[in-house]
């Protein structure tokens, strides 16, 4: 069941990246700052590197390279250096924090939708820089394109076995043709038994079909998904059909989340916090009897107000 609107999907994408996948989100933003401070300094000096020009006023000198910390943890900056004159990146600098949540946004809708020029061009717009050329917008657009596509088909063995998976699908509104349209996102996330948490892959389907997850999953264990013992997710018949049809292995578990949000579509909203404060405590049970027991209990209070 893809999720319903009370989140914003590309505030969770980019959330999910950076928490389950913070080497991911560390390299490329520090690929990122480094290829645009490289390119606005090309601007500042009326040239790009290594290309004669009759508006060249300086010229590159090396990099003075400094820490950043950053929400992904800390990123080396090569900062260019001039033999005449200084460049200060101020919308880095002084503005760090928005210039930050700008590019990691970025980030994460490339690694959704691919890299594009447009993309690029309005993040430096947003950061304040007016200078860049078509050219080095369009490099820096094939450098983060090469980094991110790399990372969607990195082999999963290497870092694996992933014990626990969870999946789940986001609708999402993209544009397609000039028109506005419903998307689904779906995403597996994975935790190895180092307790290492990580997105093994996202994919945009037209719909939530059976057809789309068993390609998505078929999709994962070619790239090395194993070791899987157990899968988490909601109900969509499709989707525990395609776990088990490519992790026979692995038992298949309701996610609790999706659980209450279904129990509470039946349940006047008036309801809500018995029925929740009851169903949290059919989870606290000690064992499998104390459970069906408390469950039972569940349903013939819900029973009676129905």
């Amino acid at each position: 069941m893809t999720a319903p609107h009370i989140v914003d999907p590309a505030g969770l994408l980019s959330e999910a990246l950076t928490d389950a996948s913070p080497d991911l989100m560390r390299s490329l933003l520090q690929t990122m700052i480094n290829a645009l401070l490289s390119a606005d300094a090309d601007a500042v000096v009326g040239a790009e590197w290594g290309k004669p020009s009759p508006d060249r006023t300086s010229q590159r000198n090396g990099y003075r390279h400094r820490d950043l910390d950053t929400r992904v943890g800390t990123i080396d900056v090569a900062v260019p250096k001039l033999r005449q004159g200084t460049y200060f990146p101020e919308w880095l600098l002084e503005r760090r924090k928005r210039a930050e949540a700008a590019m990691i946004t970025v980030i994460a809708d490339c690694y959704l939708a691919g890299v594009s020029t447009r993309r690029m061009d309005k993040l430096v717009k947003t950061l304040g820089i007016h200078s860049l050329s078509k050219s080095q917008v369009s490099r820096m657009a094939a450098e983060l394109d090469e980094h991110v596509d790399q990372f969607r088909h990195r082999p999963l063995s290497d870092a694996g076995p992933f014990t626990f998976v969870a999946a789940d699908a986001l609708t999402m509104k993209v544009r397609e043709g000039g028109r506005v349209i419903n998307a689904v996102v779906l995403v597996a996330t994975g935790v190895n038994a180092d307790g290492r948490r990580e997105v093994l892959g996202l994919r945009v389907a037209t719909s939530e079909t059976g057809a789309a997850w068993n390609s998505f999953f078929a999709d994962l264990v070619a790239r090395g998904l194993n070791g899987v013992r157990l899968v988490t997710s909601d109900a969509h018949q499709g989707l525990v059909e395609a776990i088990a049809a490519n992790l026979p292995g692995a038992s298949w578990q309701r996610c609790r989340t999706h659980y209450a949000a279904n129990l509470m579509s039946v349940c006047p909203k008036s309801l809500w916090p018995a029925v929740k404060a009851m169903l949290h405590s059919v989870y606290d049970q000690p064992d499998a009897d104390a459970v069906h027991a408390q469950y039972d209990r569940l349903l013939d209070y819900v029973d009676g107000k129905l």
